[in-house]
């Protein structure tokens, strides 16, 4: 009960952390259809290639009992950006150098193929970086889930709100409206069941973290 990840019904934990099958959601508010997708982090090879990663980015093993820093750590590294993480992002349609985003049924293999040749797997996107983050995560011991949004704000420039900017004759400046809703797409990540002894009381439970690249962060 003193873990910082603890859940209290078993239930929860039999979903969250043990669950190695899942659904994931897609399509649109109107049209939302689904797939399978075989999480697996039981399955052999998958807890070495889950260490690696982290071996990967150098975490201390001093900070491998923080649910928070593994998160963050696991978040940067499900992405092939910055540090040759696991999966290369592709939205360009593409994909003859690798496989195709819709084609991948599970973490497994992108995982054992990331541990085995040291190299990003290509290719992903939202739902692939969501389900191989669920299947890292809950492998470590962090409950886990994976989420789709619809009608995604999308915040460029760290305001918390959409905004749309006009001159003094109401025409948009369009130089500054680079927020967006995606009203006719879709956005997967997840979310993360831990304490937060770093924030003040009340922040306790499920975190949001997103392993999608999609903006420069700090640079």
């Amino acid at each position: 009960a003193d873990d910082h990840v603890y859940m209290e019904k078993t239930s929860d934990l039999n979903e969250y952390v043990l669950n190695e099958t899942g659904r994931i959601f897609y399509g649109t508010e109107d049209q939302i259809a689904e797939r399978s997708w075989n999480y697996g982090q039981f399955d052999a090879g998958v807890l070495e290639a889950c260490l690696y990663i982290l071996d990967r980015r150098g975490m201390p093993h001093s900070a491998r009992g923080d649910p928070v820093m593994v998160s963050r750590v696991v978040s940067a590294m499900v992405n092939s950006l910055d540090d040759n993480g696991v999966l290369v992002g592709n939205w360009t349609g593409d994909y003859a150098q690798g496989t195709n985003p819709s084609a991948w049924a599970g973490s497994v293999d992108i995982l054992r193929s990331y541990h085995g040749a040291g190299a990003p797997v290509r290719y992903g996107q939202c739902w692939v970086f969501a389900g191989v983050m669920t299947t890292v995560l809950r492998c470590l011991g962090l409950p886990t889930r994976t989420v789709t949004n619809y009608n995604s704000a999308h915040d460029t420039d760290v305001s918390l709100t959409t905004d749309i900017y006009f001159d003094e004759n109401m025409r948009p400046l369009e130089r500054l409206n680079t927020d967006s809703v995606w009203y006719w797409n879709f956005h997967v990540w997840n979310d993360c069941w831990m304490k937060r002894p770093d924030l003040p009381d009340g922040y306790d439970g499920w975190q949001v973290v997103d392993a999608t690249p999609q903006e420069t962060s700090s640079g």
